[in-house]
């Protein structure tokens, strides 16, 4: 049977990771954004040019601060030394805006928060630069694509 791990006696822990093997750890996550009309109309050559700047130039530069901060920001998360995190921001048809980010460390533990915290914080910059625009700016879902490293491996089917 499955048990939570950031449990100790019934209080918050931080899982002791301590006695685990260093290994190659990679996550992948990707965010959905969807782009209402009001905003499609300013997309040229696979970018948004707002008077904030690129939007999402600088919603990969957001993504990849935020995968840094990840420790600092969900309380019970290890502080990883990542030796890759990189944010792809693709236009799909709909104008759906797919950004992924993958986090590689050498380490104890995975890097899927980190790999999620970057899709998140990328999507919400899309979001945050384009408000101008429009309100109706949706972010569909956050979700894990893969992981490989450690006791076991993920892939989304």
């Amino acid at each position: 049977m499955k048990k939570f791990t950031h449990i100790d006696k019934d209080n918050p822990a931080m899982v002791d990771v301590g006695d685990k093997a260093s290994t190659t750890r990679i996550a992948i996550a990707q965010s959905l954004v969807q782009l209402p009309a009001e905003v499609q109309e300013f997309i040229a050559g696979g970018e948004i040019k707002t008077l904030k700047g690129p939007v999402f130039q600088t919603a990969i530069i957001a993504g990849v601060q935020a995968a840094k901060k990840t420790a600092e920001l969900i309380p019970l998360c290890h502080n990883l030394f990542l030796s890759k995190v990189n944010i792809d921001i693709q236009i799909k048809e709909g104008h759906l805006v797919e950004i992924r980010c993958e986090a590689k460390t050498e380490g104890k533990t995975g890097v899927e928060m980190e790999a999620l915290t970057g899709a998140s914080v990328a999507a919400l910059t899309v979001y945050d630069m384009c408000k101008a625009l429009s309100h109706d700016i949706i972010i569909k879902e956050t979700r894990l694509i893969k992981k490989t490293g450690g006791k076991s491996d993920f892939k989304h089917h």
